[in-house]
């Protein structure tokens, strides 16, 4: 037995008894009833701490508790035993080192204790050939840090040998939830590495391929070992082929075959005949490049709703935005941390590693990390908070993201091996966490990272109950005026968005005519079957993207409530100007677009105005959900017409007959069901069983929804409204003052509040507020709000955002940084031009 009074000292050995037998499990005795044995369905966290990413290969080793079977490294063990009591646990650690070379200068394989750690999963730096590792298990007993080395399993009590057996040899915690998903995971094939390709001087096109048997140009299938292209196997729906390339296979018995059109930088479908399903091919891009196709030159291109056999060259996307080609310098410490790839993770890395570039998340997950952690729950690996402050920690304390010792760096530089001390952190418990339950992210495919930032945003809402939320930055208001054009009255709306989604308008690209000719180019290709010629990227504006975006557009089927009658509509959008994070949507399935970004943005001429002096407004009338066509340019009458027989039936379940009335004509007469599920819906409003009215153009004095009630001004405002304008940094009883000044309208109650500084009530609170709000969250000065400078923006590579490749790039301390999975470093000639999504920062007030 060995005693350790502290983590960081050396152990001292205390006793040496020869009945160890009895001494142990005299010592195990007390903890018996909290040592459990993990059960089907429990999961054990062997590899990552639940509160930093420490593992079996940390400097302080992994604790596992051996009743719930969390880890928890060094620096957080002790919390998890004030916490629950909890006095067992089971403490792994892997040493690595480099392999000895032996006489002929040859590494040695040597493995000591290797099934101590049967499944944990390696970190993948230090799985080379010229690495050994040596496993060290152990028991620990808490407070006293009693130690039992393993194994010991003469000596210990049998429940104990089989509880540290069946957690050294449990499977990963995440491996149950990836055979959830509904994807298959696709194996290395047996012929991958010992496949033989035919030296015949084949050389495959990149386009104009046709199956070398019938006429097929779709579904076709390249043969790994003799280059043969032939079609694929028919389809139910009467796509496919005539299945030359599996009649091919059954008579030469070459395994292996590409499809064609799937050839992307990332990858491509490979399918083995004599496995009979789709396989990984390690490989495949020396496969390929034996029949001359080089995979970093290639891009899969889609017309419409089908895959167009044709691949095109795009190497200029890949290495411009990875910035490849160029000696990048590594940067290390706090906010330089990198996140590993896990298996097309790369969308959730680099949402993270903007978000948490944004100092209000800084502030709510890292700045109070020890509140969180200290309040999670048992289970912390399924507490949101917990694993956010967690990441946030990971990629800012520096703690994973050390320079290499001079020794180190020298050894490297002589092996050329420099990048690969960059190893990141890798969140596989905060991906199980934000996917779970979500049926594409938590599969192993590529995801839109837009889509994830917009579920991420959702979950911290939900999170933030009773505390800052954070996502609060990017929300923003958008005023929505729609005008009718007969009568030339306007409604304005506003609503609540986070991201503006501006439209790339090709007719204004500043080389129109390159584009011309190089279309006429392409389409003479295609059809004379050669390769296509280099593809030339429309160059547009970015002033021309926000035109489009603030042009007015016709609204189909405008019903006028002036009119009470269909009309012709437009709609503009403007904003109540507040943080804003952009993205540029761009169609990269069917061309290459550069936006010319800029760092600064001026937004005040989309500063919303709200209704205008000589404006009136549209009356607030509901349309009927169904218009009778023979009242098309009549008066509609004032008694509708209703089916009396479904009233009757509503009415007969005890409902109100007005009630019933209104349910069959709201409901466009479409039966006593229907009806029944709008009453279920509407029974709690005040006029449930007022009579039915249907307003007309024709009566008189209609009501105007711009002028106030005493009613409505003596209720609480909506608890939304108020929660949006507090988060812009106004008092809680300011922002209630001006929405029941403005009737609850938003737009209004943010100017009432600019033009009400100075009430005597509420300069103490204004003060406060001032003193514990940010600059950045000022309204001090209203033409401050329109000004922002460019600090992250994210690129995509791929056919589709569903597909490819994501990268980021950052702006730190005054330079672009550029996060690549893993590694993180400074840029040289950062994208800005080829960005997907833009993140702006509002200036603050000089």
């Amino acid at each position: 037995i060995r005693r350790n009074g502290q983590l960081k000292d050396n152990f001292k050995i205390i006793s040496r008894n020869v009945k160890m037998a009895t001494d142990l499990g005299e010592l195990l005795v007390p903890y018996m009833p909290t040592i459990r044995v993990p059960r089907t369905g429990d999961r054990v966290f062997k590899s990552e701490c639940a509160f930093s990413y420490d593992s079996p290969e940390s400097e302080g080793g992994l604790y596992v508790c051996l009743n719930s079977f969390l880890g928890f490294g060094r620096e957080h063990v002790e919390r998890h035993y004030r916490k629950t009591g909890q006095s067992v646990y089971m403490h792994l650690k892997r040493h690595v080192k480099e392999k000895a070379t032996g006489a002929a200068g040859g590494a040695i394989p040597r493995r000591r204790n290797g099934k101590v750690f049967l499944d944990l999963e390696l970190n993948r730096d230090f799985n080379g050939g010229d690495y050994e590792y040596e496993d060290e298990a152990k028991l620990v007993i808490f407070p006293d840090h009693f130690e039992i080395p393993l194994p010991n399993i003469e000596e210990l009590p049998a429940l104990v040998t089989i509880a540290c057996d069946a957690i050294l040899n449990a499977p990963s915690p995440y491996k149950k939830q990836e055979s959830d998903s509904w994807e298959e995971e696709i194996q290395v094939s047996k012929h991958a590495r010992s496949l033989t390709q035919q030296e015949n001087g084949v050389r495959i096109p990149p386009s104009g391929w046709k199956c070398a048997k019938c006429e097929m140009r779709e579904n076709l299938w390249l043969n790994l070992t003799d280059g043969s292209v032939l079609c694929g196997k028919w389809f139910f729906d009467g796509s496919g082929g005539n299945g030359h390339a599996l009649e091919h296979y059954k008579k030469t018995n070459f395994p292996l075959a590409v499809k064609l059109d799937t050839v992307t930088p990332d990858g491509a479908d490979v399918y083995s005949f004599d496995e009979e399903e789709a396989v990984l091919d390690p490989h495949i891009s020396e496969h390929l490049l034996h029949f001359g196709i080089d995979m970093l030159q290639m891009q899969r291109t889609e017309n419409g709703h089908h895959t167009d056999n044709h691949v095109q060259p795009r190497v200029s996307d890949w290495e411009v935005i990875q910035e490849a080609g160029l000696k990048l310098k590594p940067v290390y410490g706090s906010g330089y941390t990198g996140i590993k790839n896990l298996a097309n993770s790369c969308y959730l890395s680099t949402t993270m590693q903007v978000l948490f570039s944004i100092p209000e998340f800084q502030r709510a997950y890292v700045g109070n990390l020890q509140r969180i952690f200290d309040y999670s729950p048992l289970d912390p690996t399924q507490d949101f908070n917990t694993q956010m402050a967690k990441l946030g920690h990971g990629l800012l304390s520096g703690q994973y993201s050390k320079p290499p010792m001079k020794s180190e760096l020298i050894e490297q530089v002589m092996k050329e091996d420099y990048k690969q001390q960059q190893r990141g952190i890798s969140p596989k418990m905060f991906k199980a966490l934000v996917s779970k339950g979500h049926p594409e992210f938590s599969s192993n495919r590529q995801q839109d990272a837009h889509e994830f930032l917009l579920h991420l945003i959702n979950l911290v809402e939900r999170n933030s109950s009773g505390s800052e939320n954070p996502s609060d930055v990017f929300r923003f208001l958008v005023e929505e005026r729609v005008q009718c054009c007969q009568t030339q009255k306007v409604r304005y709306t506003q609503r609540v968005d986070y991201l503006m989604q501006l439209p790339v308008p090709l007719e204004a690209a500043s080389n129109r005519e390159e584009l011309i000719a190089y279309e006429s180019k392409r389409k003479e290709a295609e059809e004379n079957m050669r390769p296509p010629p280099e593809p030339v990227r429309a160059r547009i504006p970015f002033t021309a993207c926000l035109q489009a975006f603030t042009e007015p557009e016709n609204v189909p089927d405008f019903w006028s409530s002036a009119l009470q009658a269909k009309s012709a509509g437009v709609n503009t959008f403007l904003f109540v100007i507040y943080k804003i994070a952009f993205k540029n949507l761009f169609f990269l399935c069917a061309t290459d677009v550069s936006v010319d970004v800029p760092d600064f943005l001026d937004l005040n001429r989309l500063r919303a105005t709200g209704l205008q002096a000589g404006e009136e407004e549209l009356p607030d009338l509901t349309p009927p959900i169904v218009i009778p066509e023979d009242t098309r340019g009549e008066n509609l009458l004032t008694t509708p017409e209703i089916d009396e027989s479904s009233v009757m039936q509503l009415a007969e379940m005890g409902f109100p007959l007005e009630a019933c009335r209104k349910a069959v004509y709201y409901t466009g007469n479409m039966g006593a069901e229907m009806a029944f599920n709008w009453i279920i819906a509407h029974m709690e409003e005040p006029d449930f069983a007022e009579p039915l009215a249907v307003p007309t153009y024709m009566e008189p004095d209609l009501p105007s929804p711009s002028l106030p009630t005493t009613s409505a001004l003596d209720n609480q405002p909506p608890e939304e409204s108020i929660s949006i304008l507090t988060s812009m940094g106004f008092p809680r009883h300011h922002t209630i003052q001006a929405l029941k000044a403005t009737n609850n309208n938003l737009e209004r109650a943010l100017d009432w509040i600019f033009t009400h500084p100075d009430c005597e009530d509420e300069s103490e609170a204004m003060s406060d507020t001032a003193d514990t709000e940010p600059n950045n969250n000022s309204f001090s000065n209203a033409n401050d709000l329109s000004s922002y400078e460019l600090f992250a923006f994210i690129s995509h590579m791929g056919a589709s955002t569903m597909s490819g490749h994501y990268v980021c790039h950052i702006k730190k301390e005054g330079r672009w940084l550029i996060y690549n999975d893993h590694k993180v470093c400074l840029s040289e000639r950062p994208p800005k031009d080829l960005g997907y999504m833009y993140f702006y920062r509002r200036l603050s007030s000089c």
